[in-house]
């Protein structure tokens, strides 16, 4: 079986994420660091321009966006389980917003001056600028807008508070009892938060949810090994990439196996892969493309909030 490859940075929340589903689950991980910001010449040889982070390797799989790699994590390992059964829909819905709505606030807090000036404190005002100008052009081409640091302040109080009240009613230690994606999915989000003094009462101030994110910090990161991105090439180089689901599904705007297709995140970071077609599940679409370098690969997608055309 071939090991899980991590490209990540340490300061990435959904890199801390992905580090916390590796952790729940118990298993072993290759790391392999990459750059925060552009150029990043060896992921994207085996994306083929996804740049986001993280991204998942299996081998000759590529994994990208951490809905799918939790998914993929759950086929490695069924339990503990991501998705509870019985709670499938509501913890993977619950996922999304987190992801999106809750994350949105957060890296509005963090990238408020006051907080800047903190984070960065240590960093070159080149290098700041550099990291800053690179997540202003994140945003372009893409569904999502910047939320102001005053509507995020606004409207902070409301979402915990309604997680206040979840966590002091709900008949169990986490979210929705069990343990599942739903806690690692918000849990990021405030970890972000909790890395300065200026950001972190912003958590603190609330005392179940402060107590419930120590809990789900407390799953850990498993164990990792380092790995150089140049290694992680050469897996994917020598590797077969694993076979297609066995799925059967009817792409509803009628993509077959075989076109050539783009895909691309419809909310920000919309940089374009383009491959054959492969696969198009329910909730993943797969994608075969060849680099020099990288070999040939299969790239894997979400379907929810990407976007596929034919080339």
């Amino acid at each position: 079986m071939s090991e899980l490859i991590l490209h990540h940075y340490p300061t990435s929340p959904f890199a801390e994420k992905a580090r916390l589903l590796l952790g729940f689950k118990g298993l072993s991980w290759r790391s392999v660091k990459i750059s925060p910001v552009m150029p990043k010449p060896d992921l994207t040889a085996l994306t083929g321009g996804y740049r986001k982070t993280p991204v998942l390797q299996v081998g000759a799989d590529i994994y990208c966006d951490t809905a799918l790699i939790a998914r993929r994590l759950e086929q490695e390992k069924t339990l503990p389980a991501f998705f509870p059964e019985g709670q499938e829909m509501i913890t993977a819905s619950f996922a999304t917003w987190a992801d999106s709505v809750v994350f949105q606030h957060a890296v509005s807090l963090v990238f408020q001056p006051e907080s800047i000036a903190v984070r960065f404190g240590n960093l070159p005002q080149e290098a700041i600028k550099a990291f800053l100008a690179d997540r202003a052009g994140f945003f372009n081409g893409g569904s999502a807008t910047k939320l102001s640091t005053e509507q995020a302040r606004h409207q902070w109080p409301t979402i915990m508070s309604r997680l206040e009240q979840q966590l002091q009613r709900e008949e169990g230690d986490y979210l929705f009892g069990e343990p599942s994606i739903a806690d690692f999915a918000l849990a990021h989000c405030l970890w972000f938060l909790k890395a300065t003094p200026v950001t972190a009462p912003l958590v603190e101030a609330y005392p179940a949810v402060n107590a419930w994110h120590a809990r789900v910090m407390g799953f850990g990161h498993g164990a990792s090994s380092e790995m150089s991105s140049e290694e992680a090439l050469a897996v994917a180089r020598t590797s077969t990439p694993a076979a297609l689901p066995d799925e059967q599904f009817v792409d509803p705007n009628g993509f077959k196996a075989g076109q050539q297709v783009v895909i691309a995140a419809t909310d920000y970071g919309v940089d374009p892969v383009a491959g054959e077609l492969l696969f198009a599940g329910r909730e993943e679409l797969i994608v075969r493309r060849e680099d020099e370098r990288g070999g040939v690969v299969h790239v894997h997608f979400p379907r929810f909030g990407f976007r596929i055309e034919a080339c």
